[in-house]
């Protein structure tokens, strides 16, 4: 898909085929064709079937990145804390009625969200999804919400532990459920337009190449996106994950989406 200079590509593919993608990835463009936002959500799978909801989680993550989109292009008023917000709190109000919205397990997910226009471009990040920027030199810049990876040792040894103790929790880790004052915890910044040239956002299941695998830097990572395409990163984690040697806490597969936005040429 392109519009004006800007080329963007996705790639979404479920961590089991038996089970529903629960990420969630949109690219929007004005009617004028300048600026443009970007949104990548990565749904909680709860450990268990009890949330305290009626609804799944690509319900959650369908609703709230709806909501995302359409407040990160209609309001350019609102700063992106403000965007990801009233997203929360609306999509709360769209079950508070029939669902448990204080139950630690509330459907819930990680947010990256970008907005860019002539000037500048405006970032958020809340948990372990990424966001990466290319300056026009080739330089890549990671935005990264870290509080996961800097957890005591031991503090992750359960999914009861973690939804006990630091889940939404102050010392712990956050994640966009029901609580609209956990939009301004998240990681967020704003950086000059001419000194982006591109994007690639993309969840955790994406990110283990880098983060899990070691097969390089997140330059090298865009570089891998930027060659060949978001499905080629994606195909290149699937092929890690096959080794009889790879040891997993939670899952082999994962849920893994890859957004990649080029703002001009190079």
């Amino acid at each position: 898909m392109q519009t004006g200079p800007m080329q963007t590509e996705i790639s979404s593919v479920p961590g089991s085929p038996e089970r529903p993608n629960e990420d969630w990835a949109a690219v929007a463009v004005p009617a004028s064709g300048q600026g443009g936002t970007l949104v990548v959500l990565d749904g909680v799978t709860p450990p268990i079937d009890d949330d305290g909801c009626v609804h799944s989680v690509p319900w959650f993550t369908a609703r709230l990145g709806g909501a995302l989109t359409e407040l990160s292009g209609s309001r350019p008023d609102l700063p992106l804390t403000g965007v990801l917000a009233e997203a929360i709190r609306r999509t709360a109000d769209a079950h508070r009625d029939t669902c448990d919205l204080s139950h630690v397990r509330t459907p819930q997910a990680t947010v990256v969200l970008a907005r860019w226009g002539a000037l500048e471009v405006d970032y958020l990040v809340l948990a372990d999804s990424v966001l990466l920027l290319r300056s026009p030199d080739g330089a890549v810049r990671a935005v990264v919400d870290d509080r996961l990876d800097r957890l005591p040792p031991g503090s992750l040894a359960s999914h009861a532990i973690a939804d006990a103790t630091v889940r939404n929790k102050e010392g712990g880790f956050y994640t966009a459920a029901a609580d609209p004052s956990v939009a301004e915890l998240a990681v967020t910044g704003s950086v000059p337009a001419a000194e982006v040239r591109a994007l690639v956002a993309m969840t955790d299941g994406a990110t283990r190449w880098t983060e899990v695998f070691r097969r390089g830097d997140w330059a090298d990572c865009f570089d891998v996106v930027a060659k060949e395409g978001p499905r080629g990163l994606i195909a290149r984690v699937r092929e890690l994950e096959a080794s009889p040697s790879y040891t997993y806490r939670w899952k082999r597969h994962d849920d893994a989406t890859v957004v990649h936005v080029g703002l001009r040429q190079p």
